[in-house]
């Protein structure tokens, strides 16, 4: 049954790429690849089949992959989980002999008393019809039931200054009460001991400052996803304003994005799922960096923004490359690119190598060029992109037969190649008009 017709759940965004849009604040928890929703007691409702499970800390989300669809259960609408069962585990023959109907009534289900409005309590069933492991999920589960985070307020900053100030006053005290003059050898030990005790205290310190840093980590990503939320909204309500407001808001909103992942893909939460699971992750993060980079970043590059922002959950590189090429399985706008000289990149879909020649050859017929040719960093001034990618567009243009390259002690230089306009039959034939007529007058100029 497709996602649509199970109307009797509200709706849940997915993004191009396909994975659930999450809110301000929720984290992703677990998933499960392959599973059913079986309402059991209102035979009226329409089952769900085949659906990609998101366990977060507010919803339960069945995304159907091939439509890019999906429904989500609010856990606070779940009065009371079940532990997972098999319907038929008292009875194995009763399982060989049932019907094709029930073919899922040997997966394990996991029962769930909810309560939709306005229809009363009723009983559904979330089926695993894959190989995962059913208990850790119903842990997770239970866990995120008794975060309810959905009802959680920001906490407010305590007022430390009296209270910092208060817990120091007796130390201080009886800092000054126990203090010894150095004399003697014991005076030298208990000194030397002083100095170890301080040390250990400093770095117990530091280390109690790290873990409150990493707890902290996540609510301040949290706040800066909310903030860029507001910011959105509010661009959309007063869209009538002048243009450089506006472009203060969306620097504003690429600064908060650029803070990093409210809830990144995890091996723990994915499981078997993880590398499916990063890639859309990873389309759905490189869209912005693509696009203001002029359709095409490096690769390298993105694995320093890609952990940036995803702050403790670290990526190696080897898992950045399998998300990549598993983006030719997906319906994606990005792809994973591999010049010549071995260089990789990512670039949009609709990028077009044409263009940049187009531009690249404009640039190499100016007069100045044409006397002295383009070097990379020339390019990558009117390309807007690094001068290690203006160089492969460089070398590329040379393959296409549009630029002649020259090495010298000062590094490559391209001149736009004349020898197209060069008449095989009569070459030594100066002609009084086009490209060639134009260099030989600069040519001559020059000397």
């Amino acid at each position: 049954m497709s996602v649509a017709a199970a109307d009797w759940l509200p709706s849940a965004t997915v993004t191009a790429s396909g994975r659930p849009v999450l809110s301000a604040g929720e984290i992703e928890r677990h998933l499960l690849p392959l599973v059913d929703l079986e309402p059991e007691e209102n035979p009226s409702r329409a089952p769900l089949r085949g659906c990609l499970l998101a366990l977060t800390s507010r919803r339960l989300i069945f995304l159907h992959e091939p439509s890019l669809s999906a429904r989500a259960l609010p856990l606070a609408s779940i009065v009371h989980p079940y532990p997972p069962h098999r319907r038929h585990n008292h009875n194995p023959l009763r399982s060989i002999f049932s019907s094709s109907s029930s073919s899922s009534s040997h997966h394990p289900r996991i029962r769930l008393q909810i309560s939709l409005p306005p229809s009363r309590s009723e009983v559904v069933a979330v089926v695993v019809t894959c190989k995962a492991d059913v208990d850790v999920f119903y842990g997770r589960l239970l866990e995120a039931m008794r975060a309810r985070a959905w009802e959680a307020a920001p906490a407010a900053v305590p007022a430390s200054g009296a209270s910092a100030a208060g817990g120091s006053a007796p130390a201080v005290e009886e800092d000054i009460a126990t203090r010894m003059p150095v004399v003697g050898v014991s005076g030298i030990l208990r000194k030397e001991q002083e100095t170890w005790e301080s040390a250990g205290q400093n770095l117990q310190d530091a280390f109690q400052d790290l873990n409150a840093l990493m707890s902290k980590a996540k609510e301040m990503m949290e706040l800066a996803e909310k903030m860029r939320q507001k910011l959105l909204t509010n661009s959309s309500a007063q869209s009538n304003s002048g243009d450089e407001e506006m472009g203060s808001k969306q620097d504003m909103q690429d600064l908060l994005l650029s803070v990093g992942i409210v809830s990144p893909v995890t091996k723990e939460t994915a499981g078997a799922l993880y590398h499916q699971q990063l890639s859309r992750q990873l389309a759905d993060f490189v869209r912005i960096p693509v696009e203001k980079a002029g359709g095409m970043i490096a690769l390298v590059d993105v694995y320093c923004l890609f952990n940036r922002a995803r702050g403790t959950e670290l990526i190696s590189p080897e898992d950045l490359l399998q998300a990549c090429s598993l983006w030719e399985k997906f319906d994606v706008p990005v792809m994973l690119r591999k010049f010549d000289s071995g260089v990789k990149v990512i670039q949009t879909k609709s990028h077009s190598d044409d263009e940049v020649f187009a531009r690249i050859s404009s640039l190499a017929q100016k007069l100045n060029a044409l006397q002295k040719g383009i070097s990379p960093s020339d390019a990558a001034l009117t390309l807007g992109i690094t001068p290690a990618l203006a160089k492969e567009h460089l070398l590329n243009a040379e393959n296409k037969g549009l630029l002649c390259r020259d090495v010298s002690p000062d590094g490559f230089r391209f001149y736009i190649n004349l020898f197209n306009e060069i008449d095989p039959k009569n070459i030594y034939l100066s002609k009084t008009y086009g490209l060639y007529h134009t260099w030989i007058s600069v040519a001559t100029a020059a000397h």
